[in-house]
């Protein structure tokens, strides 16, 4: 992998502050995250990594604001989400945020190329420039050929990769990505890892769960959670030595 810029120093794109989220009351209480904290810079891309059940997802959807944290702060560009209406924070979502859904959440009356152009335009760009660069979006995931098709009609594979495409459309400064290879071969999971370095690199903050060490390597930084809090975190972005950190599950 080539050298990739080191990320600014300026204020981080993302920030969670003694982010916790607990489900159930009594014997029942259940604790998601416990004291989380974590930045990410412009032109960074950090992995996550730990065990099923430590509470990777429940970081991402809590970033992204999809969720309400039961105590502590999420900060995306400068903003405490906590203090937005709900009006203001779907439009922070679309505006700032690209989201990488596991089971891909891709509407099925729409094509490929509508479902990524939606959020485009209820963010105001016109029908032609987001269908133009949903298209756009679907050439550089080598997905044309299924710009018209709807999502019945796609394999699970292409669905994934249309999911990242609308993630990566627009000038979104922060992508969440929770397994985005999850569907993907290894030869077509490396190229989507490539985009969303590329992106990174090209100034937007990424948080990206995996459970594979050759997917992580493609990060600045690499955080290990079990039980809910962040056990370790390294610079390391050798994918064998990620093997023996501890956490990585």
């Amino acid at each position: 992998m080539p050298d990739r810029p080191r990320p600014t120093t300026a204020p981080p794109v993302l920030e969670l502050r003694n982010l916790t989220r607990t489900h159930g009351t009594g014997i029942a209480e259940v604790h998601a995250l416990r004291g989380v904290d974590l930045a990410v810079q412009a032109g960074e891309l950090v992995a996550v990594m730990g065990p099923s059940g430590s509470g990777k997802s429940t970081l991402l959807t809590l970033a992204g604001g999809l969720d309400t944290a039961s105590t502590g702060q999420v900060i995306i560009e400068g903003q405490d989400i906590a203090t937005l209406t709900r009006k203001q924070l779907a439009a922070l979502r679309r505006r700032s945020v690209g989201y990488v859904f596991q089971d891909y959440n891709l509407i099925p009356a729409l094509t490929a190329a509508e479902n990524i152009a939606l959020p485009r335009e209820l963010d105001g760009a016109s029908v032609r420039k987001a269908r133009r660069e949903a298209r756009e979006a679907l050439d550089g995931m080598n997905l044309a050929e299924v710009a018209d098709r709807f999502p019945d009609e796609m394999s699970g594979g292409q669905q994934q990769r249309v999911a990242i495409a609308r993630a990566l459309v627009g000038d979104r400064r922060l992508v969440l990505a929770d397994e985005p290879t999850g569907a993907l071969d290894s030869e077509t999971g490396e190229a989507v890892l490539a985009l969303l370095r590329t992106r990174c690199d090209a100034g937007a903050a990424g948080v990206m769960v995996t459970h594979e060490p050759r997917y992580a390597a493609w990060a600045d930084r690499v955080v290990f959670l079990r039980d809910g809090s962040v056990v370790d975190q390294t610079l390391s972005t050798d994918a064998q030595s990620l093997l023996t950190v501890e956490g990585a599950e």
